[in-house]
């Protein structure tokens, strides 16, 4: 008998302390469900913004809205205070949280078909034959040899002869402008084959990135003499200087 009642005593406490851990789980699970819809104020994008729009612009798209906590992503922005200057670094859907990282200085951003241009460097560009410019392949992104090719004046033991050396090794394409090709009525299904063996139309204008006094050589030898460009990636071994001669081309 006392073993029975000692049971039932047992098995009371036990069903009190489960319902006492049951009740507060609940609770704070309720609790942690109010906290998560707690409102929180943030910046919603209201319209599409382009890239590269400034904060005017993004002012005039966006609008303090109440979001559940837990809906916000890290990094939302409650206002645009202290970020004068900066710009829409990628496009801006409606319905989307405002972020921080969405938005960027001008200067790094790079037009659309370009890389951006490193730091101490400035931008120079030649306008080439599709022939000069390894057919045509080559891209923003891309590093090149410049070979150039004087009549006179390039070797300075001969000065009155044709000559041509490989000047700068490695340089950065930071973009490259090109005629529309011509329609021809057909389609392939494949746009990298196409512009790999579609043959380039007019001339191209080819951009670089380097420091002033290699601007200034590659400006002088554009105009006074021919320059023709290699595909040169970062694991090319660049050999010595060589001076090519017309009158030594065969020895």
């Amino acid at each position: 008998m006392k073993t029975r009642l000692l049971g039932g005593i047992v098995a009371l406490v036990l069903a009190i302390v489960g319902t006492l851990l049951l009740v507060s789980y609940v609770q704070g699970s309720e609790a942690r469900a109010q906290e998560g819809l707690k409102p929180v104020d943030v910046l919603v994008v209201q319209k599409q913004v382009p890239q590269g729009a400034d904060l005017e612009v993004i002012k005039a798209a966006t609008k303090l809205t109440s979001l559940p906590a837990d809906s916000v992503p890290s990094g939302a922005l409650k206002s645009l205070d202290g970020l004068n200057g900066k710009v829409a670094a990628v496009e801006l859907i409606p319905g989307e949280a405002l972020l921080g990282a969405r938005l960027a200085d001008p200067a790094t951003l790079s037009a659309p078909g370009s890389v951006a241009v490193p730091d101490g460097m400035q931008e120079i560009s030649v306008q080439l034959d599709a022939q000069r410019v390894v057919g045509g392949r080559i891209a923003a992104g891309d590093t090149v040899g410049i070979i150039v090719l004087l009549d006179k004046g390039g070797a300075k033991d001969s000065p009155d002869i044709e000559s041509g050396q490989q000047v700068f090794h490695k340089v950065l394409v930071t973009s490259v402008q090109r005629s529309l090709p011509k329609s021809t009525g057909t389609t392939t299904t494949d746009p990298a084959e196409q512009a790999n063996t579609q043959l380039p139309t007019g001339q191209m204008i080819v951009t670089f990135a380097r420091n002033d006094t290699d601007s200034s050589k590659i400006a002088l030898a554009a105009q006074f003499g021919t320059l023709w460009l290699t595909k040169e990636p970062s694991t090319t071994i660049e050999g010595a200087p060589f001076v090519a001669k017309k009158s030594e081309l065969y020895r």
